[in-house]
């Protein structure tokens, strides 16, 4: 599964200028007279950004399309000007960065809209796909899409990891498979009896218990054992249950 990415709240030096150069309003109110937007940066300073937060995939290319502030600003002259993210957005997909004046007479704060593209080959669905439906190896295949897109729900590289799974919702052929399509799956039914390993490094030992609640995927579950105690694991299979100590 490919996760999202990271989101970060203090941005680079280097795309201070990157920014200024990409917004002529901004350009006009760091000066004319040597600050940093005197030398244009490229937009691939802005990819070095989107790429150290981003996981690293084979293949993947970061694409960043920059906005545009409002043509009507009229921005005071600012000898420093700091940018941010704003709370509640990340470095990926459409977001925006905050700009804000610290060393001028007059102190501002604007928001430079910005899409940042992350292309990677990621699992989409080869026909139209019905909720309900058990994933089979033929409903698959594999196409470079933009994995930013959908909201920061994880996309999957190995269509054989969801060769089974149900589907939650309907999909349109083409459409990238994402977590949020999936039904959770259940491992076991509350009352169970299960086979509980405990692992540590080094050792590897099983045991039998009966599940006290249902075997979710990716949510813990009580297990109690032959001897009355009860431990927490995590479902990893068919009425198997995984404790790490």
């Amino acid at each position: 599964m490919i996760p999202s990415l990271s989101s970060v709240r203090r941005l680079s030096p280097a795309l201070v200028c990157a920014l200024m150069a990409l917004s002529p309003a901004v350009s006009h109110a760091a000066g004319e007279d040597g600050g940093p937007a005197a030398a244009p940066i490229p937009v691939a300073r802005l990819v070095e950004l989107a790429r150290a937060v981003s996981p690293t995939l084979p293949g993947m290319r970061i694409e960043i399309e920059p906005g545009r502030l409002d043509p009507r600003l009229k921005l005071a002259p600012c000898r420093r000007i700091e940018p941010y993210l704003p709370t509640g957005s990340t470095a990926w997909g459409r977001t925006r960065v905050g700009l804000r004046c610290t060393d001028g007479e007059v102190a501002w704060n604007v928001f430079l809209p910005v899409t940042v593209r992350v292309w990677s080959r990621a699992v989409v669905s080869a026909v139209p796909l019905q909720a309900g439906a058990d994933l089979r190896a033929e409903d698959l295949r594999v196409d470079e899409i933009d994995i930013a897109e959908g909201g920061g729900s994880p996309v999957f590289q190995d269509p054989q990891a969801l060769v089974g799974r149900r589907l939650g919702s309907s999909l349109a052929p083409g459409t990238p498979l994402r977590a949020m399509h999936l039904r959770v799956r259940q491992w076991f039914a509350a009352g169970e009896t299960v086979t509980i390993t405990y692992r540590g490094e080094g050792f590897s030992v099983s045991s039998e218990g009966q599940a006290l609640g249902a075997g979710l995927d990716g949510q813990p579950v009580r297990v109690r054992t032959p001897s009355g105690r009860v431990v927490s694991g995590q479902p990893v299979g068919e009425r198997e249950v995984e404790v790490r100590s």
